[in-house]
Protein backbone atom coordinates (compact mmCIF):
# COMPACT_ATOMS: atom_id res chain seq x y z
CA UNK A 1 0.00 0.00 0.00
CA UNK A 2 2.77 2.44 -0.97
CA UNK A 3 3.15 5.85 -2.12
CA UNK A 4 -0.82 6.69 -0.49
CA UNK A 5 -1.42 10.21 -0.48
CA UNK A 6 -2.74 11.34 3.14
CA UNK A 7 -4.31 15.06 3.18
CA UNK A 8 -2.83 16.67 6.20
CA UNK A 9 -4.78 19.04 8.25
CA UNK A 10 -1.96 20.60 10.79
CA UNK A 11 -4.96 22.43 12.72
CA UNK A 12 -4.64 25.18 14.94
CA UNK A 13 -2.40 26.43 18.49
CA UNK A 14 -0.33 23.09 19.41
CA UNK A 15 -1.80 21.52 16.07
CA UNK A 16 1.13 21.90 13.70
CA UNK A 17 3.90 20.74 16.54
CA UNK A 18 1.68 17.79 16.88
CA UNK A 19 1.18 16.87 13.39
CA UNK A 20 4.92 17.68 12.49
CA UNK A 21 5.92 14.89 15.10
CA UNK A 22 3.27 12.28 13.99
CA UNK A 23 4.72 12.73 10.66
CA UNK A 24 7.91 12.46 11.45
CA UNK A 25 7.67 9.54 12.94
CA UNK A 26 5.27 7.65 10.13
CA UNK A 27 8.22 8.96 7.88
CA UNK A 28 11.05 7.12 10.06
CA UNK A 29 8.63 3.92 10.43
CA UNK A 30 8.93 3.51 6.49
CA UNK A 31 5.64 4.58 5.54
CA UNK A 32 6.41 5.91 2.54
CA UNK A 33 3.08 8.28 2.21
CA UNK A 34 2.91 11.82 0.00
CA UNK A 35 1.14 13.95 2.13
CA UNK A 36 -1.32 16.99 0.69
CA UNK A 37 -1.47 19.81 2.96
CA UNK A 38 -4.68 22.09 3.57
CA UNK A 39 -5.66 24.28 5.97
CA UNK A 40 -8.78 24.43 8.14
CA UNK A 41 -10.21 26.12 10.87
CA UNK A 42 -9.05 29.85 12.60
CA UNK A 43 -5.60 28.98 10.35
CA UNK A 44 -7.75 28.49 6.93
CA UNK A 45 -10.38 31.72 8.64
CA UNK A 46 -7.03 34.56 8.56
CA UNK A 47 -5.93 33.17 5.06
CA UNK A 48 -9.58 32.32 2.81
CA UNK A 49 -11.87 33.87 4.99
CA UNK A 50 -13.52 30.51 5.74
CA UNK A 51 -13.37 27.73 8.22
CA UNK A 52 -13.35 24.91 5.61
CA UNK A 53 -12.43 26.06 2.44
CA UNK A 54 -13.47 23.77 -1.02
CA UNK A 55 -10.25 23.31 -1.18
CA UNK A 56 -9.81 21.29 1.66
CA UNK A 57 -13.26 19.15 1.28
CA UNK A 58 -11.99 17.93 -2.40
CA UNK A 59 -8.79 16.89 -1.09
CA UNK A 60 -10.34 15.09 1.66
CA UNK A 61 -12.81 13.60 -0.71
CA UNK A 62 -9.62 12.80 -3.17
CA UNK A 63 -7.36 11.32 -0.99
CA UNK A 64 -10.26 9.48 1.42
CA UNK A 65 -7.68 9.31 4.27
CA UNK A 66 -7.37 12.21 6.39
CA UNK A 67 -4.73 12.75 9.61
CA UNK A 68 -6.04 16.09 11.32
CA UNK A 69 -4.74 18.10 14.22
CA UNK A 70 -7.35 19.83 16.80
CA UNK A 71 -9.24 23.04 14.90
CA UNK A 72 -10.83 25.68 16.75
CA UNK A 73 -14.00 27.00 15.92
CA UNK A 74 -14.63 30.52 16.61
CA UNK A 75 -17.17 31.08 19.40
CA UNK A 76 -20.45 33.20 18.10
CA UNK A 77 -23.48 32.47 15.61
CA UNK A 78 -22.83 32.14 12.20
CA UNK A 79 -20.17 28.97 12.69
CA UNK A 80 -20.81 25.45 12.86
CA UNK A 81 -18.53 23.01 14.32
CA UNK A 82 -16.41 22.14 11.46
CA UNK A 83 -15.58 18.51 13.12
CA UNK A 84 -20.03 18.10 12.58
CA UNK A 85 -19.94 19.76 9.15
CA UNK A 86 -17.33 17.06 8.11
CA UNK A 87 -19.03 13.92 9.70
CA UNK A 88 -22.36 15.21 7.89
CA UNK A 89 -20.56 16.39 4.31
CA UNK A 90 -18.61 12.78 4.53
CA UNK A 91 -21.15 10.79 5.70
CA UNK A 92 -18.37 9.59 8.02
CA UNK A 93 -21.48 7.83 10.55
CA UNK A 94 -19.01 5.84 12.62
CA UNK A 95 -16.68 7.87 15.49
CA UNK A 96 -14.24 5.11 16.72
CA UNK A 97 -12.59 5.83 20.36
CA UNK A 98 -9.85 3.60 21.63
CA UNK A 99 -8.16 3.58 25.02
CA UNK A 100 -5.22 1.65 25.65
CA UNK A 101 -3.40 1.65 29.29
CA UNK A 102 0.60 2.70 28.84
CA UNK A 103 2.47 1.92 31.88
CA UNK A 104 4.58 5.57 32.83
CA UNK A 105 0.94 7.51 32.74
CA UNK A 106 -0.33 8.68 35.76
CA UNK A 107 -3.66 7.17 35.01
CA UNK A 108 -5.59 5.77 37.74
CA UNK A 109 -5.99 2.27 36.25
CA UNK A 110 -4.25 -0.44 34.38
CA UNK A 111 -4.90 -2.93 31.92
CA UNK A 112 -7.25 -1.19 29.97
CA UNK A 113 -8.41 -1.79 26.51
CA UNK A 114 -11.50 -0.60 25.94
CA UNK A 115 -13.10 0.32 21.92
CA UNK A 116 -16.08 3.42 22.09
CA UNK A 117 -18.16 3.21 18.78
CA UNK A 118 -20.08 6.41 18.54
CA UNK A 119 -22.98 6.74 16.30
CA UNK A 120 -21.84 9.94 14.47
CA UNK A 121 -24.39 11.48 12.52
CA UNK A 122 -27.88 11.61 14.14
CA UNK A 123 -29.62 10.46 17.55
CA UNK A 124 -29.45 14.33 19.77
CA UNK A 125 -26.83 15.53 18.12
CA UNK A 126 -28.71 15.69 14.25
CA UNK A 127 -29.01 19.39 14.57
CA UNK A 128 -32.80 19.10 13.86
CA UNK A 129 -36.08 20.80 15.90
CA UNK A 130 -33.54 23.15 17.57
CA UNK A 131 -35.98 25.90 18.52
CA UNK A 132 -36.20 28.55 21.27
CA UNK A 133 -39.99 30.05 22.09
CA UNK A 134 -39.95 33.96 21.03
CA UNK A 135 -40.13 34.66 24.74
CA UNK A 136 -37.31 32.70 25.48
CA UNK A 137 -39.19 30.76 28.10
CA UNK A 138 -39.13 27.21 26.73
CA UNK A 139 -36.31 25.28 24.55
CA UNK A 140 -36.50 22.23 22.49
CA UNK A 141 -34.47 19.67 20.71
CA UNK A 142 -35.29 16.75 18.80
CA UNK A 143 -33.51 13.53 18.67
CA UNK A 144 -33.90 11.12 15.60
CA UNK A 145 -32.74 7.84 15.45
CA UNK A 146 -33.54 5.65 12.07
CA UNK A 147 -33.55 2.23 11.57
CA UNK A 148 -30.84 1.92 9.00
CA UNK A 149 -28.42 4.54 11.12
CA UNK A 150 -28.74 2.36 14.40
CA UNK A 151 -27.90 -0.81 11.98
CA UNK A 152 -25.07 0.14 10.11
CA UNK A 153 -23.59 1.63 13.59
CA UNK A 154 -24.18 -2.01 15.35
CA UNK A 155 -22.96 -3.97 12.79
CA UNK A 156 -19.76 -1.88 12.41
CA UNK A 157 -19.63 -2.82 16.14
CA UNK A 158 -19.89 -6.22 15.62
CA UNK A 159 -17.41 -6.44 12.38
CA UNK A 160 -14.66 -4.41 14.66
CA UNK A 161 -14.96 -7.05 17.16
CA UNK A 162 -14.65 -10.24 14.89
CA UNK A 163 -11.74 -8.53 12.99
CA UNK A 164 -9.49 -7.20 16.29
CA UNK A 165 -10.83 -10.80 17.81
CA UNK A 166 -12.75 -9.06 20.54
CA UNK A 167 -15.48 -11.08 22.86
CA UNK A 168 -18.00 -8.39 23.62
CA UNK A 169 -19.86 -6.04 22.22
CA UNK A 170 -21.73 -3.82 25.05
CA UNK A 171 -24.57 -1.96 23.62
CA UNK A 172 -25.09 1.14 25.88
CA UNK A 173 -28.86 2.70 25.96
CA UNK A 174 -31.89 4.72 28.21
CA UNK A 175 -34.19 2.14 26.32
CA UNK A 176 -36.29 2.31 30.37
CA UNK A 177 -36.96 5.91 29.68
CA UNK A 178 -36.43 6.79 26.47
CA UNK A 179 -38.63 4.08 24.99
CA UNK A 180 -38.96 5.70 21.15
CA UNK A 181 -35.42 6.53 20.01
CA UNK A 182 -33.05 4.78 22.34
CA UNK A 183 -36.01 1.76 22.38
CA UNK A 184 -35.54 1.77 18.53
CA UNK A 185 -31.76 1.40 18.75
CA UNK A 186 -31.76 -1.19 21.12
CA UNK A 187 -34.01 -3.42 19.45
CA UNK A 188 -31.89 -2.98 16.01
CA UNK A 189 -28.63 -3.43 18.47
CA UNK A 190 -30.00 -6.88 19.13
CA UNK A 191 -31.03 -7.66 16.05
CA UNK A 192 -27.41 -7.19 14.41
CA UNK A 193 -26.45 -8.94 17.73
CA UNK A 194 -28.08 -12.16 17.01
CA UNK A 195 -25.96 -12.65 13.33
CA UNK A 196 -23.16 -12.60 15.62
CA UNK A 197 -23.54 -15.41 17.50
CA UNK A 198 -19.24 -15.60 18.29
CA UNK A 199 -19.42 -12.33 19.90
CA UNK A 200 -20.81 -11.79 23.46
CA UNK A 201 -23.81 -9.10 23.11
CA UNK A 202 -24.32 -7.52 26.84
CA UNK A 203 -26.98 -4.34 27.33
CA UNK A 204 -26.35 -1.70 29.69
CA UNK A 205 -28.61 1.51 30.55
CA UNK A 206 -25.96 4.63 30.47
CA UNK A 207 -26.33 5.25 34.05
CA UNK A 208 -24.71 1.85 35.18
CA UNK A 209 -22.67 2.12 32.72
CA UNK A 210 -20.95 5.14 34.04
CA UNK A 211 -20.54 3.86 37.44
CA UNK A 212 -19.13 0.46 35.82
CA UNK A 213 -16.38 2.16 33.88
CA UNK A 214 -15.68 3.87 37.16
CA UNK A 215 -15.44 0.67 39.61
CA UNK A 216 -14.82 -2.02 37.41
CA UNK A 217 -13.68 -0.89 33.65
CA UNK A 218 -11.60 -3.80 32.64
CA UNK A 219 -15.29 -5.37 32.36
CA UNK A 220 -15.38 -4.03 29.03
CA UNK A 221 -14.35 -4.73 25.76
CA UNK A 222 -16.13 -2.71 22.44
CA UNK A 223 -18.83 -0.17 23.70
CA UNK A 224 -21.70 0.80 20.57
CA UNK A 225 -23.93 3.26 21.89
CA UNK A 226 -25.79 6.54 20.10
CA UNK A 227 -24.29 9.84 19.92
CA UNK A 228 -24.45 12.04 23.13
CA UNK A 229 -23.89 8.59 25.24
CA UNK A 230 -20.85 7.74 23.41
CA UNK A 231 -19.61 11.44 23.26
CA UNK A 232 -19.74 11.48 26.94
CA UNK A 233 -18.46 7.27 27.59
CA UNK A 234 -15.49 8.28 25.35
CA UNK A 235 -13.88 11.27 27.55
CA UNK A 236 -14.70 9.03 30.54
CA UNK A 237 -13.08 6.03 29.23
CA UNK A 238 -10.00 8.77 28.31
CA UNK A 239 -10.37 9.83 32.06
CA UNK A 240 -9.22 6.05 32.68
CA UNK A 241 -5.72 5.75 30.16
CA UNK A 242 -4.61 9.72 31.76
CA UNK A 243 -7.04 11.63 29.61
CA UNK A 244 -7.44 13.56 26.32
CA UNK A 245 -3.81 13.33 25.45
CA UNK A 246 -3.61 9.64 26.01
CA UNK A 247 -6.77 9.53 23.45
CA UNK A 248 -7.37 9.22 19.72
CA UNK A 249 -10.33 8.92 17.49
CA UNK A 250 -11.34 8.31 14.21
CA UNK A 251 -14.56 9.37 12.09
CA UNK A 252 -15.14 6.81 9.99
CA UNK A 253 -17.72 6.65 6.43
CA UNK A 254 -17.97 4.08 3.44
CA UNK A 255 -15.11 4.97 1.99
CA UNK A 256 -13.46 7.79 3.83
CA UNK A 257 -12.25 8.69 7.04
CA UNK A 258 -10.64 10.93 9.32
CA UNK A 259 -8.43 10.41 12.15
CA UNK A 260 -7.62 12.92 14.52
CA UNK A 261 -6.46 13.93 18.07
CA UNK A 262 -9.24 14.21 19.88
CA UNK A 263 -8.33 17.20 22.80
CA UNK A 264 -8.38 21.07 21.59
CA UNK A 265 -6.00 22.80 20.01
CA UNK A 266 -4.83 24.21 23.89
CA UNK A 267 -3.70 27.57 22.46
CA UNK A 268 -2.33 28.68 26.13
CA UNK A 269 0.81 26.32 24.98
CA UNK A 270 0.85 26.61 21.30
CA UNK A 271 4.04 27.66 19.91
CA UNK A 272 5.94 26.84 23.86
CA UNK A 273 6.85 23.42 22.35
CA UNK A 274 5.39 21.89 25.86
CA UNK A 275 2.82 19.32 24.02
CA UNK A 276 2.28 15.84 24.39
CA UNK A 277 1.60 14.55 20.74
CA UNK A 278 0.76 11.16 21.82
CA UNK A 279 -3.17 11.69 20.87
CA UNK A 280 -1.91 12.26 17.26
CA UNK A 281 0.47 9.70 17.02
CA UNK A 282 -1.90 7.36 18.45
CA UNK A 283 -4.48 8.80 15.84
CA UNK A 284 -1.81 7.90 12.79
CA UNK A 285 -1.66 4.05 14.77
CA UNK A 286 -5.29 4.18 14.39
CA UNK A 287 -4.72 5.00 10.81
CA UNK A 288 -2.24 2.60 9.94
CA UNK A 289 -3.98 -0.06 11.33
CA UNK A 290 -7.42 0.78 8.81
CA UNK A 291 -4.81 0.83 5.94
CA UNK A 292 -4.08 -2.62 7.09
CA UNK A 293 -0.42 -1.54 7.49
CA UNK A 294 -0.36 -3.21 11.31
CA UNK A 295 3.38 -4.19 11.26
CA UNK A 296 3.95 -0.27 10.83
CA UNK A 297 1.13 0.70 13.55
CA UNK A 298 3.10 -2.13 16.01
CA UNK A 299 6.42 -0.77 15.55
CA UNK A 300 5.30 2.58 15.93
CA UNK A 301 3.41 1.27 19.13
CA UNK A 302 5.88 -0.06 20.98
CA UNK A 303 8.01 2.59 20.44
CA UNK A 304 5.23 4.68 22.30
CA UNK A 305 4.78 2.33 24.81
CA UNK A 306 8.90 1.97 25.68
CA UNK A 307 9.45 5.64 25.67
CA UNK A 308 6.36 6.38 28.02
CA UNK A 309 7.06 3.56 30.56
CA UNK A 310 11.05 4.31 30.76
CA UNK A 311 9.97 8.13 31.17
CA UNK A 312 12.22 9.28 28.65
CA UNK A 313 12.40 12.62 27.25
CA UNK A 314 8.47 12.67 28.42
CA UNK A 315 6.22 15.87 28.58
CA UNK A 316 5.29 17.38 31.79
CA UNK A 317 1.45 15.74 31.93
CA UNK A 318 3.13 12.01 31.75
CA UNK A 319 5.77 13.20 34.98
CA UNK A 320 8.11 14.87 32.57
CA UNK A 321 9.74 18.52 31.91
CA UNK A 322 10.81 18.12 28.07
CA UNK A 323 8.94 19.63 25.40
CA UNK A 324 7.41 17.92 22.07
CA UNK A 325 10.45 17.97 19.93
CA UNK A 326 12.58 15.99 22.53
CA UNK A 327 9.71 14.02 22.54
CA UNK A 328 9.44 13.27 19.21
CA UNK A 329 13.63 12.44 19.34
CA UNK A 330 13.18 9.88 22.17
CA UNK A 331 10.76 8.40 19.36
CA UNK A 332 12.42 8.66 16.56
CA UNK A 333 15.79 6.90 18.37
CA UNK A 334 13.29 3.51 18.71
CA UNK A 335 12.13 3.17 15.13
Amino acid sequence: MNNQTITVIKGDGIGPSIVEAAIQILDKAGCNFCYEYVEAGLTALENSGELLPQATLDAIARNKITLKGPLTTPVGDGFTSINVTLRKKFGLYSNVRPVISFKGTKARYDNIDIITIRENTEGMYSGHGQVVSADGMVAEATSIVTRAGAERIAIFAFETARRENRKKVTIVHKANILKSTSGLFLKIAREVASRYPDIEAQEMIVDNACMQLVMNPQQFDIIVTTNLFGDILSDLCAGLVGGLGMAPGANIGTDCAIFEAVHGSAPDIAGKNLANPSSVILASIQMLDYLGMNDKSLKIRSALADVIATGDRTTRDLGGNYGTTDFTAAMLERL
